[in-house]
Protein backbone atom coordinates (compact mmCIF):
# COMPACT_ATOMS: atom_id res chain seq x y z
CA UNK A 1 0.00 0.00 0.00
CA UNK A 2 2.54 2.43 0.91
CA UNK A 3 6.15 3.79 -0.57
CA UNK A 4 8.90 4.38 0.78
CA UNK A 5 10.54 7.80 -0.13
CA UNK A 6 14.42 8.48 -0.09
CA UNK A 7 15.56 10.91 -2.22
CA UNK A 8 19.35 10.05 -2.67
CA UNK A 9 20.27 13.34 -3.89
CA UNK A 10 22.75 15.91 -2.60
CA UNK A 11 21.24 18.96 -4.37
CA UNK A 12 21.38 22.81 -4.98
CA UNK A 13 17.73 24.47 -4.56
CA UNK A 14 18.03 28.26 -5.76
CA UNK A 15 14.45 29.15 -4.55
CA UNK A 16 13.02 32.18 -5.02
CA UNK A 17 10.61 31.87 -3.01
CA UNK A 18 11.82 32.60 0.79
CA UNK A 19 11.72 31.53 4.46
CA UNK A 20 12.31 34.38 6.14
CA UNK A 21 9.78 35.32 9.02
CA UNK A 22 9.89 38.35 11.50
CA UNK A 23 11.73 36.24 13.59
CA UNK A 24 14.42 36.00 11.69
CA UNK A 25 14.58 39.54 11.33
CA UNK A 26 14.51 40.78 15.59
CA UNK A 27 17.33 38.38 15.61
CA UNK A 28 19.66 40.88 14.11
CA UNK A 29 17.71 44.19 15.22
CA UNK A 30 17.69 43.91 19.01
CA UNK A 31 20.32 45.28 21.04
CA UNK A 32 21.85 43.42 24.13
CA UNK A 33 23.82 44.71 26.73
CA UNK A 34 27.75 43.37 26.03
CA UNK A 35 31.15 44.23 26.59
CA UNK A 36 33.18 45.22 29.26
CA UNK A 37 32.41 44.15 32.68
CA UNK A 38 32.13 47.76 33.65
CA UNK A 39 29.82 48.52 31.25
CA UNK A 40 27.86 45.34 31.93
CA UNK A 41 27.84 46.46 35.83
CA UNK A 42 26.06 49.61 34.90
CA UNK A 43 23.59 48.33 32.40
CA UNK A 44 24.98 50.52 29.03
CA UNK A 45 24.40 53.76 30.54
CA UNK A 46 27.17 55.08 29.25
CA UNK A 47 26.21 57.47 27.02
CA UNK A 48 27.43 60.61 28.33
CA UNK A 49 30.18 59.13 30.61
CA UNK A 50 32.73 57.33 27.95
CA UNK A 51 35.90 56.56 29.10
CA UNK A 52 35.16 52.76 28.89
CA UNK A 53 35.91 50.72 25.21
CA UNK A 54 32.05 49.42 25.42
CA UNK A 55 30.61 52.90 26.37
CA UNK A 56 32.03 53.84 22.25
CA UNK A 57 29.30 50.99 21.04
CA UNK A 58 26.72 53.44 23.00
CA UNK A 59 28.34 57.04 21.92
CA UNK A 60 31.33 56.92 20.14
CA UNK A 61 32.41 60.48 21.28
CA UNK A 62 33.17 58.23 24.52
CA UNK A 63 36.71 57.21 23.35
CA UNK A 64 37.64 60.99 23.57
CA UNK A 65 37.28 61.19 27.14
CA UNK A 66 40.33 58.76 27.81
CA UNK A 67 43.44 60.41 29.61
CA UNK A 68 46.29 58.09 28.76
CA UNK A 69 46.18 54.48 25.79
CA UNK A 70 44.08 51.49 27.12
CA UNK A 71 44.13 47.75 25.86
CA UNK A 72 41.39 45.71 27.52
CA UNK A 73 39.77 41.86 27.03
CA UNK A 74 36.39 40.28 28.43
CA UNK A 75 35.53 36.92 29.12
CA UNK A 76 31.88 35.72 30.05
CA UNK A 77 29.97 32.99 30.79
CA UNK A 78 26.07 33.30 29.83
CA UNK A 79 23.33 30.97 31.27
CA UNK A 80 19.68 30.70 29.98
CA UNK A 81 17.04 29.27 31.49
CA UNK A 82 14.06 28.74 29.70
CA UNK A 83 10.54 27.59 31.26
CA UNK A 84 7.86 26.73 28.89
CA UNK A 85 4.05 26.23 29.60
CA UNK A 86 2.40 24.28 26.83
CA UNK A 87 -1.39 23.93 27.43
CA UNK A 88 -0.64 23.60 31.18
CA UNK A 89 2.02 20.99 30.95
CA UNK A 90 5.28 22.92 32.39
CA UNK A 91 9.44 22.18 31.16
CA UNK A 92 12.55 23.81 31.81
CA UNK A 93 15.78 23.51 29.60
CA UNK A 94 19.01 25.73 30.04
CA UNK A 95 21.82 26.24 28.25
CA UNK A 96 25.59 27.58 29.27
CA UNK A 97 28.87 29.10 27.13
CA UNK A 98 31.36 30.68 27.60
CA UNK A 99 33.22 33.38 25.54
CA UNK A 100 35.96 35.87 24.69
CA UNK A 101 33.36 38.90 23.76
CA UNK A 102 35.18 41.58 23.85
CA UNK A 103 38.72 42.69 23.07
CA UNK A 104 39.93 46.61 22.18
CA UNK A 105 42.28 49.28 22.73
CA UNK A 106 42.22 53.47 22.81
CA UNK A 107 45.32 55.47 21.80
CA UNK A 108 45.01 58.93 22.44
CA UNK A 109 47.51 61.81 20.97
CA UNK A 110 47.45 65.25 22.93
CA UNK A 111 47.86 68.45 20.78
CA UNK A 112 50.79 69.69 21.25
CA UNK A 113 49.87 73.01 20.04
CA UNK A 114 49.08 74.66 23.16
CA UNK A 115 47.16 77.67 22.04
CA UNK A 116 44.40 75.09 19.78
CA UNK A 117 41.24 74.38 21.25
CA UNK A 118 41.23 70.66 20.01
CA UNK A 119 42.74 69.58 22.86
CA UNK A 120 43.51 65.68 21.74
CA UNK A 121 42.34 63.49 19.38
CA UNK A 122 42.13 59.59 19.90
CA UNK A 123 41.69 56.29 17.89
CA UNK A 124 40.03 53.41 18.87
CA UNK A 125 39.27 49.45 17.66
CA UNK A 126 36.90 47.58 19.66
CA UNK A 127 35.70 43.69 18.72
CA UNK A 128 32.34 42.78 20.58
CA UNK A 129 30.24 39.51 20.43
CA UNK A 130 27.01 41.71 20.59
CA UNK A 131 24.55 39.02 20.74
CA UNK A 132 25.55 34.78 21.64
CA UNK A 133 22.60 32.95 20.52
CA UNK A 134 23.52 29.92 22.17
CA UNK A 135 20.33 28.90 23.24
CA UNK A 136 18.06 25.76 23.86
CA UNK A 137 14.30 25.58 24.42
CA UNK A 138 11.86 22.62 25.16
CA UNK A 139 8.50 22.42 25.01
CA UNK A 140 6.06 19.53 25.65
CA UNK A 141 2.08 18.59 26.51
CA UNK A 142 -1.24 17.94 24.94
CA UNK A 143 -2.64 19.93 22.32
CA UNK A 144 -6.49 18.82 22.84
CA UNK A 145 -7.55 20.77 19.31
CA UNK A 146 -4.74 21.15 17.02
CA UNK A 147 -2.35 18.79 15.04
CA UNK A 148 0.40 19.54 12.74
CA UNK A 149 -1.64 18.36 9.87
CA UNK A 150 -2.96 21.60 9.13
CA UNK A 151 0.70 23.36 8.80
CA UNK A 152 1.07 20.86 5.58
CA UNK A 153 -2.37 21.58 4.58
CA UNK A 154 -1.90 25.29 4.78
CA UNK A 155 0.91 24.85 1.97
CA UNK A 156 -0.83 21.81 -0.03
CA UNK A 157 -4.54 23.21 -0.84
CA UNK A 158 -4.43 24.90 -4.20
CA UNK A 159 -1.41 23.21 -5.67
CA UNK A 160 -1.61 20.01 -8.31
CA UNK A 161 -1.65 16.16 -7.00
CA UNK A 162 0.50 16.07 -10.04
CA UNK A 163 3.32 18.20 -8.85
CA UNK A 164 3.44 16.46 -5.43
CA UNK A 165 3.60 13.17 -6.99
CA UNK A 166 5.62 14.12 -10.22
CA UNK A 167 8.02 16.51 -8.93
CA UNK A 168 11.25 16.54 -6.86
CA UNK A 169 11.87 18.05 -3.56
CA UNK A 170 14.64 20.38 -4.73
CA UNK A 171 12.38 21.45 -8.24
CA UNK A 172 9.68 23.30 -5.90
CA UNK A 173 9.90 26.96 -4.02
CA UNK A 174 9.71 26.72 -0.64
CA UNK A 175 5.76 26.46 0.12
CA UNK A 176 5.67 23.44 -2.39
CA UNK A 177 7.95 21.71 -0.59
CA UNK A 178 6.31 21.51 2.83
CA UNK A 179 3.13 20.07 0.91
CA UNK A 180 5.43 17.72 -0.92
CA UNK A 181 7.08 16.35 2.66
CA UNK A 182 3.66 16.27 4.17
CA UNK A 183 1.78 14.25 1.08
CA UNK A 184 4.87 12.00 0.19
CA UNK A 185 4.70 11.04 4.44
CA UNK A 186 0.98 10.34 4.21
CA UNK A 187 -0.28 13.25 6.73
CA UNK A 188 -2.55 14.64 4.32
CA UNK A 189 -4.43 13.17 1.43
CA UNK A 190 -5.87 14.63 -2.25
CA UNK A 191 -9.78 14.69 -2.30
CA UNK A 192 -9.57 12.82 -5.76
CA UNK A 193 -7.17 11.36 -7.33
CA UNK A 194 -7.26 13.44 -10.40
CA UNK A 195 -4.28 14.92 -11.02
CA UNK A 196 -5.20 18.50 -11.41
CA UNK A 197 -7.00 18.23 -7.99
CA UNK A 198 -5.79 21.01 -5.57
CA UNK A 199 -7.55 19.89 -2.40
CA UNK A 200 -6.58 17.81 0.37
CA UNK A 201 -7.53 17.04 3.70
CA UNK A 202 -5.80 15.21 6.74
CA UNK A 203 -4.74 11.74 7.54
CA UNK A 204 -4.28 12.64 11.60
CA UNK A 205 -7.22 11.30 12.83
CA UNK A 206 -9.60 13.62 14.34
CA UNK A 207 -10.92 14.31 17.94
CA UNK A 208 -7.65 12.98 19.79
CA UNK A 209 -5.55 14.69 22.00
CA UNK A 210 -2.29 15.33 20.51
CA UNK A 211 1.12 15.27 22.02
CA UNK A 212 3.88 17.36 21.17
CA UNK A 213 7.26 18.20 21.62
CA UNK A 214 9.14 20.76 20.58
CA UNK A 215 13.08 21.00 20.84
CA UNK A 216 14.94 24.06 19.40
CA UNK A 217 18.74 23.88 19.51
CA UNK A 218 21.10 27.51 18.52
CA UNK A 219 24.55 27.97 17.76
CA UNK A 220 26.29 31.23 17.43
CA UNK A 221 27.18 34.69 17.03
CA UNK A 222 26.60 38.19 16.02
CA UNK A 223 29.98 40.11 16.07
CA UNK A 224 31.04 43.81 15.60
CA UNK A 225 34.29 45.59 14.77
CA UNK A 226 34.10 49.03 15.03
CA UNK A 227 36.68 51.80 13.92
CA UNK A 228 36.27 54.82 16.14
CA UNK A 229 37.46 58.24 15.74
CA UNK A 230 36.89 61.15 18.14
CA UNK A 231 38.08 64.60 19.18
CA UNK A 232 38.21 67.11 21.88
CA UNK A 233 37.04 70.91 21.66
CA UNK A 234 38.38 73.40 24.77
CA UNK A 235 37.76 69.68 27.35
CA UNK A 236 33.88 70.65 27.08
CA UNK A 237 32.57 69.24 23.91
CA UNK A 238 33.34 65.59 22.97
CA UNK A 239 32.61 64.41 19.26
CA UNK A 240 33.56 61.31 17.79
CA UNK A 241 32.23 58.70 14.87
CA UNK A 242 32.21 54.75 14.44
CA UNK A 243 32.53 52.41 11.20
CA UNK A 244 31.43 49.11 12.37
CA UNK A 245 31.71 46.19 10.51
CA UNK A 246 29.10 43.44 11.24
CA UNK A 247 29.42 39.65 10.77
CA UNK A 248 26.97 36.73 11.68
CA UNK A 249 27.04 33.02 11.81
CA UNK A 250 23.73 31.15 13.04
CA UNK A 251 22.45 27.60 13.16
CA UNK A 252 19.04 26.54 14.57
CA UNK A 253 18.17 22.84 14.97
CA UNK A 254 14.16 22.16 15.51
CA UNK A 255 12.29 19.36 15.85
CA UNK A 256 9.26 18.48 16.49
CA UNK A 257 7.24 15.42 17.57
CA UNK A 258 3.35 14.50 17.51
CA UNK A 259 1.26 11.48 18.56
CA UNK A 260 -1.91 11.27 19.18
CA UNK A 261 -4.36 8.60 21.46
CA UNK A 262 -7.47 8.54 18.92
CA UNK A 263 -9.47 5.32 18.37
CA UNK A 264 -7.62 3.35 15.52
CA UNK A 265 -9.76 2.67 12.41
CA UNK A 266 -9.23 -0.28 9.81
CA UNK A 267 -8.30 2.33 7.92
CA UNK A 268 -4.64 3.17 8.16
CA UNK A 269 -4.10 7.36 9.96
CA UNK A 270 -0.64 9.09 11.05
CA UNK A 271 -0.38 7.77 14.77
CA UNK A 272 3.00 9.74 15.07
CA UNK A 273 5.32 12.04 13.40
CA UNK A 274 8.72 13.37 13.53
CA UNK A 275 9.69 16.89 11.48
CA UNK A 276 13.35 18.43 11.73
CA UNK A 277 14.71 21.52 10.57
CA UNK A 278 17.67 22.96 10.35
CA UNK A 279 18.45 26.43 9.21
CA UNK A 280 21.87 27.95 8.81
CA UNK A 281 22.22 31.73 8.91
CA UNK A 282 25.78 33.48 7.88
CA UNK A 283 26.35 37.41 6.53
CA UNK A 284 28.28 40.50 7.08
CA UNK A 285 26.75 43.92 7.57
CA UNK A 286 27.50 47.60 7.89
CA UNK A 287 26.54 50.71 9.68
CA UNK A 288 27.44 53.94 11.29
CA UNK A 289 27.23 56.42 14.82
CA UNK A 290 27.81 59.52 15.24
CA UNK A 291 28.04 61.13 18.93
CA UNK A 292 28.75 64.05 21.14
CA UNK A 293 29.07 64.62 24.68
CA UNK A 294 28.88 68.24 26.25
CA UNK A 295 30.67 68.79 29.45
CA UNK A 296 27.74 71.59 31.15
CA UNK A 297 29.62 71.80 34.28
CA UNK A 298 32.22 70.14 36.02
CA UNK A 299 29.49 67.74 37.13
CA UNK A 300 26.62 67.50 34.37
CA UNK A 301 27.60 65.89 31.51
CA UNK A 302 25.03 65.64 28.46
CA UNK A 303 25.02 63.04 25.24
CA UNK A 304 23.36 62.20 21.79
CA UNK A 305 23.90 59.44 20.09
CA UNK A 306 22.77 58.12 16.41
CA UNK A 307 22.87 54.89 15.21
CA UNK A 308 22.35 54.14 11.47
CA UNK A 309 20.71 51.32 10.31
CA UNK A 310 22.70 47.88 9.78
CA UNK A 311 22.33 46.85 6.52
CA UNK A 312 22.90 43.33 6.22
CA UNK A 313 23.54 41.15 3.58
CA UNK A 314 22.82 37.29 4.70
CA UNK A 315 22.96 33.95 2.99
CA UNK A 316 20.35 30.63 4.19
CA UNK A 317 20.83 27.45 3.86
CA UNK A 318 17.83 24.74 4.69
CA UNK A 319 17.33 21.75 4.82
CA UNK A 320 14.40 19.37 6.41
CA UNK A 321 13.30 15.53 7.14
CA UNK A 322 9.83 13.94 7.67
CA UNK A 323 8.99 10.92 9.26
CA UNK A 324 5.74 9.11 9.84
CA UNK A 325 3.77 6.44 11.23
CA UNK A 326 0.88 5.00 10.32
CA UNK A 327 -1.41 2.38 12.17
CA UNK A 328 -4.83 0.53 11.97
CA UNK A 329 -6.18 -2.21 14.27
CA UNK A 330 -3.57 -4.34 12.64
CA UNK A 331 -0.60 -2.31 14.28
CA UNK A 332 1.91 0.28 13.07
CA UNK A 333 3.63 0.26 10.06
CA UNK A 334 7.00 0.53 9.10
CA UNK A 335 8.13 4.12 8.74
CA UNK A 336 7.96 6.58 5.70
CA UNK A 337 10.93 8.50 5.97
CA UNK A 338 11.16 11.47 3.54
CA UNK A 339 14.63 12.67 3.69
CA UNK A 340 15.43 14.70 0.30
CA UNK A 341 19.11 14.96 1.70
CA UNK A 342 18.66 18.41 0.06
CA UNK A 343 20.52 22.05 1.09
CA UNK A 344 18.08 24.41 -0.14
CA UNK A 345 20.50 27.44 -0.97
CA UNK A 346 18.10 30.32 -1.24
CA UNK A 347 19.06 33.42 -2.91
CA UNK A 348 21.25 36.20 -0.77
CA UNK A 349 19.06 38.96 0.59
CA UNK A 350 19.20 42.47 2.21
CA UNK A 351 17.95 43.23 5.81
CA UNK A 352 17.75 46.68 7.19
CA UNK A 353 17.24 47.23 10.87
CA UNK A 354 16.33 50.63 12.17
CA UNK A 355 17.94 53.42 13.33
CA UNK A 356 18.51 54.33 16.76
CA UNK A 357 18.90 57.43 18.83
CA UNK A 358 20.11 57.37 22.27
CA UNK A 359 19.70 60.50 24.88
CA UNK A 360 21.66 60.82 28.05
CA UNK A 361 22.75 62.63 31.29
CA UNK A 362 25.13 61.98 33.68
CA UNK A 363 26.53 63.36 37.14
CA UNK A 364 29.80 63.13 38.56
CA UNK A 365 30.72 63.49 41.76
CA UNK A 366 34.19 64.19 41.70
CA UNK A 367 36.67 61.36 42.40
CA UNK A 368 34.01 59.67 44.53
CA UNK A 369 31.43 58.16 42.19
CA UNK A 370 28.64 59.00 39.47
CA UNK A 371 25.14 58.16 38.53
CA UNK A 372 24.09 58.07 34.49
CA UNK A 373 20.81 57.73 32.59
CA UNK A 374 20.05 56.92 28.80
CA UNK A 375 17.01 56.76 27.13
CA UNK A 376 16.94 55.29 23.62
CA UNK A 377 14.30 55.34 20.83
CA UNK A 378 14.19 52.69 17.65
CA UNK A 379 11.07 52.01 15.62
CA UNK A 380 11.50 48.09 14.92
CA UNK A 381 8.35 48.89 12.34
CA UNK A 382 11.08 50.53 9.70
CA UNK A 383 12.91 47.00 9.75
CA UNK A 384 13.04 45.90 5.77
CA UNK A 385 14.08 42.93 3.73
CA UNK A 386 14.93 43.77 0.56
CA UNK A 387 14.52 43.51 -2.56
CA UNK A 388 11.34 45.10 -1.50
CA UNK A 389 9.76 44.33 -4.93
CA UNK A 390 10.11 40.47 -3.91
CA UNK A 391 6.82 39.47 -3.36
CA UNK A 392 7.31 37.46 -0.25
CA UNK A 393 9.32 39.82 0.75
CA UNK A 394 6.39 42.62 0.14
CA UNK A 395 4.11 41.07 2.24
CA UNK A 396 6.73 40.19 4.98
CA UNK A 397 7.56 44.17 5.07
CA UNK A 398 3.69 44.43 5.22
CA UNK A 399 3.14 42.39 8.39
CA UNK A 400 6.24 44.01 10.42
CA UNK A 401 5.29 47.64 9.37
CA UNK A 402 1.66 46.38 11.02
CA UNK A 403 2.68 44.16 13.99
CA UNK A 404 6.00 45.79 15.01
CA UNK A 405 6.44 49.36 16.64
CA UNK A 406 8.96 51.94 18.21
CA UNK A 407 9.73 51.21 21.34
CA UNK A 408 11.63 53.33 24.71
CA UNK A 409 14.54 51.94 26.41
CA UNK A 410 15.80 52.89 29.50
CA UNK A 411 19.18 52.32 31.51
CA UNK A 412 20.28 53.66 34.63
CA UNK A 413 24.04 52.65 36.11
CA UNK A 414 26.01 54.05 38.74
CA UNK A 415 29.71 53.90 40.46
CA UNK A 416 30.64 54.96 43.75
CA UNK A 417 34.70 54.84 44.45
CA UNK A 418 36.43 53.86 47.85
CA UNK A 419 40.27 54.32 47.45
CA UNK A 420 40.92 51.91 44.89
CA UNK A 421 37.52 50.06 45.03
CA UNK A 422 34.82 50.77 42.72
CA UNK A 423 31.45 49.28 43.28
CA UNK A 424 28.56 49.55 41.10
CA UNK A 425 24.99 48.69 40.08
CA UNK A 426 21.94 49.42 37.06
CA UNK A 427 19.25 48.87 35.76
CA UNK A 428 17.98 48.29 32.30
CA UNK A 429 14.17 48.52 30.75
CA UNK A 430 12.85 48.13 26.89
CA UNK A 431 9.41 47.77 25.73
CA UNK A 432 8.56 44.87 23.33
CA UNK A 433 9.22 45.61 20.00
CA UNK A 434 5.80 43.56 19.23
CA UNK A 435 2.57 46.13 19.31
CA UNK A 436 0.39 43.48 21.21
CA UNK A 437 3.16 43.23 23.77
CA UNK A 438 2.52 39.46 24.09
CA UNK A 439 4.73 37.53 21.23
CA UNK A 440 7.69 39.27 22.79
CA UNK A 441 7.45 40.57 25.86
CA UNK A 442 9.14 43.93 27.81
CA UNK A 443 12.51 42.94 29.02
CA UNK A 444 13.84 43.86 32.33
CA UNK A 445 17.44 44.13 33.76
CA UNK A 446 19.68 44.10 36.72
CA UNK A 447 23.19 44.42 37.17
CA UNK A 448 26.09 44.79 39.99
CA UNK A 449 29.75 44.47 39.80
CA UNK A 450 33.30 45.55 41.77
CA UNK A 451 36.11 46.62 40.42
CA UNK A 452 39.96 47.18 41.73
CA UNK A 453 42.49 49.70 40.54
CA UNK A 454 46.15 47.89 41.12
CA UNK A 455 47.77 51.57 39.23
CA UNK A 456 48.40 50.35 35.49
CA UNK A 457 46.66 47.12 35.52
CA UNK A 458 42.51 47.01 36.36
CA UNK A 459 40.55 44.06 37.12
CA UNK A 460 36.30 44.34 36.41
CA UNK A 461 33.90 41.62 37.46
CA UNK A 462 30.18 41.98 36.73
CA UNK A 463 26.85 39.98 37.48
CA UNK A 464 24.10 41.00 35.26
CA UNK A 465 20.57 39.07 34.67
CA UNK A 466 17.31 39.76 32.72
CA UNK A 467 14.16 38.58 31.80
CA UNK A 468 11.91 38.50 29.13
CA UNK A 469 7.87 36.49 28.39
CA UNK A 470 7.76 35.28 25.04
CA UNK A 471 4.96 33.25 22.91
CA UNK A 472 5.37 32.40 19.75
CA UNK A 473 4.05 29.82 17.36
CA UNK A 474 5.37 26.59 16.46
CA UNK A 475 4.97 27.40 12.86
CA UNK A 476 4.55 30.74 11.15
CA UNK A 477 1.16 29.35 9.84
CA UNK A 478 -1.29 26.48 10.11
CA UNK A 479 -0.42 24.85 13.94
CA UNK A 480 0.29 28.71 15.42
CA UNK A 481 -0.34 27.38 18.73
CA UNK A 482 2.91 27.81 21.19
CA UNK A 483 4.29 27.53 24.49
CA UNK A 484 4.48 30.65 26.86
CA UNK A 485 8.91 30.76 27.44
CA UNK A 486 10.07 32.95 30.39
CA UNK A 487 13.67 33.48 29.93
CA UNK A 488 16.40 34.10 32.14
CA UNK A 489 19.54 35.25 31.17
CA UNK A 490 22.59 35.47 33.42
CA UNK A 491 25.69 36.73 32.46
CA UNK A 492 28.97 36.54 34.20
CA UNK A 493 32.11 39.02 33.09
CA UNK A 494 35.68 39.43 33.87
CA UNK A 495 37.73 41.85 32.18
CA UNK A 496 41.11 43.02 32.25
CA UNK A 497 42.45 46.74 31.15
CA UNK A 498 45.86 47.53 30.88
CA UNK A 499 46.94 51.52 30.54
CA UNK A 500 50.00 51.90 28.25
Amino acid sequence: MKKYIFLILVGFCASQLQAQEIRDALRYAQDNITGTARFRAMSGAFGALGGDLSAINVNPAGSAIFSNNQVGLSLSNNSISNNSNYFGEKTKQTDNSFDLNQAGGVFVFQNQYSSSNWKKFSIAINFENTSNLNNSIFSAGTNPTHSIDSYFLSYANGIPLSVLENSNYDELGHGAQQAFLGYQAYVINPASTNSTNTIYSSNVPSGGNYYHENAITTKGYNGKLSFNAATSYKDKLYIGINLNSHFTDFRQLSRFYEDNNASLTPSYTISRLQFDNELYTYGTGFSFQLGAIAKVTNELRLGLAYESPTWYRLSDEFTQKLIGVSANTSGELAPDVVNPNVTNYYDPYKLQTPSKWTGSMAYVFGKKGLISIDYALKDYSNTKFKPENDTYFRGLNSNINSLLSSTNELHIGAEYKIEAWSLRGGYRYEQSPYKNKTTIGDLTGYSTGIGYNFGGTKLDLSYATFKRDTKQGFFDQGLTDGAAINTKNNTVTLTLLFEL
